[in-house]
């Protein structure tokens, strides 16, 4: 699959990791991480370099190549699987034929992955299953206080998240962190200022 956008030399989005992924990493126990709608690299290589044995799944084959060249840049491994969540069920038997040996994950990371919301309620049905106990789900989306703020993100309410969709989506997991707040995001050329965010951290007992 190939998504225009990507097809540039320029990393869209930058090389550096997500500031909440960075500042919240010690909520990731060691193991194995999923990182979903991964685009070029930046989140996944960066947890490789901090010693995580990482997956990383994207539609776009552009951003699959580029991400590619992130990690031997960095000298990491990341296992990128190139595939559309709509086709990709995230069954725990189909992870772990092709990525995880039969293991579960530490942690699953969701950053900026703006899914519609059927998908959407299929990622958060199925996350619960992936995880280890203890094992934490991660993620930060836009609001849909975005649109008022044109700094990045899609332009349709829907493919945002919120603190309620979430605690309704994700019941069986223990929010260690969850609020919405307007925070800068400077990520490239597509995220580029005040930003209406929603941030959690849901741990699965």
């Amino acid at each position: 699959m190939q998504d225009s956008r990507y097809d540039t030399d320029d990393y869209i989005y930058g090389v550096k990791p997500n500031d909440f992924l960075v500042e919240n990493l010690h909520h990731i126990p060691k193991g194995h991480v999923l990182c979903l709608a991964d685009g070029e690299g930046r989140n996944s290589v960066y947890l490789a370099q901090q010693g995580y044995q990482v997956t990383a799944v994207d539609y776009s084959s552009h951003a699959i190549e580029k991400a590619k060249k992130l990690a031997a840049k960095a000298d990491v491994f990341v296992n990128y699987v190139c595939a559309d969540l709509n086709d990709y069920t995230m069954t725990q038997q189909e992870v772990a034929r092709e990525a995880m040996n039969n293991q579960e994950f530490s942690a699953v990371v969701s950053i900026f992955a703006h899914f519609p919301p059927t998908l959407r309620n299929r990622v958060h049905e199925v996350i619960p299953t992936l995880l280890k106990s203890q094992g934490v789900y991660l993620v930060e989306s836009y609001t849909p206080k975005q649109l008022d703020y044109n700094t990045g993100g899609p332009k349709r309410a829907e493919l945002m998240l919120s603190e309620s969709i979430l605690r309704a989506e994700l019941p069986s997991l223990e929010f260690v962190q969850l609020h919405e707040i307007e925070r800068d995001v400077i990520e490239g050329s597509r995220h580029t200022g005040l930003s209406a965010v929603v941030q959690a951290i849901a741990k699965k007992h």
